[in-house]
């Protein structure tokens, strides 16, 4: 089944070079040259991922991003000025799955949209099977794969794809230290390479959104220096 992307851009070169390089990979692309007509279209008709230029005119990615969210937890790719690192923490903050700066190599987007993509398939995958098969229970916490489902004390929680991917490697082995490249590897796959700092990033985030239902949620340690680890109990 043809995958279909949302590329928002108001660089009229950008899209029109991109969307040719993604079709020539199979993909469909639906080009927006503002982030208005992209969220109405998106809303209407979802898309399996997309690719937000950060600094656009009157609604800039950012709040597009945040609108998006509200509704739906497809897999978002960043593409940020060159060197703006503001830019980069800000968005992963948010809940993008990845970001790549600008200028770019299109094959490096498109391994990066591949990248992104297999890791929202692996939940898929996982849930084929007899009841209850890829589902991991620790204490408090369900990650339901089948569904891409996390809840704590049977509430909710709505995670990205990056986000579930991190805490399910965490808490797969309670008491055992990840290391960032570890979490790295876990989440975007060995051969793709992120700054240290975009796990701390995603860790803050996934802290933020089980405290927002738990105040004493502390199940996800930090260890300086080493990494992080998933408290059981």
């Amino acid at each position: 089944m043809r995958r279909t992307i949302a590329l928002v851009d108001d660089d009229q070169n950008i899209l029109a070079s991109v969307a040719m390089a993604l079709e020539a990979e199979g993909y469909d692309v639906r080009s927006y040259p503002d982030s208005e007509n992209a969220l109405r279209d998106i809303t209407q008709r979802p898309v399996d991922i997309a690719v937000l230029d950060i600094k656009m005119p009157r609604m800039d990615g950012m709040e597009l991003l945040s609108r998006l969210r509200r509704n739906s937890n497809m897999p978002v790719i960043f593409l940020t000025s060159k060197d703006d690192e503001i830019d980069e923490m800000l968005g992963l903050k948010m809940g993008a799955d990845d970001y790549i700066t600008k200028p770019f190599s299109q094959r490096l987007l498109v391994e990066r949209i591949r990248a992104v993509l297999r890791r929202a398939d692996a939940g898929e995958a996982g849930g084929e099977g007899r009841e209850g098969e890829g589902t991991l229970v620790r204490g408090d916490l369900v990650l339901d794969d089948s569904r891409h489902h996390c809840a704590w004390r049977g509430e909710p929680v709505n995670l990205t794809v990056t986000e579930f991917l991190i805490l399910k490697a965490l808490a797969v082995r309670p008491g055992h230290v990840k290391s960032r490249d570890q979490l790295i590897d876990a989440a975007y796959g060995e051969h793709v390479y992120v700054d240290d700092r975009t796990i701390d990033s995603h860790i803050k985030r996934l802290r933020k959104k089980f405290k927002a239902i738990d105040d004493d949620f502390a199940q996800i340690e930090t260890l300086y220096g080493i990494g992080y680890r998933y408290r059981d109990g």
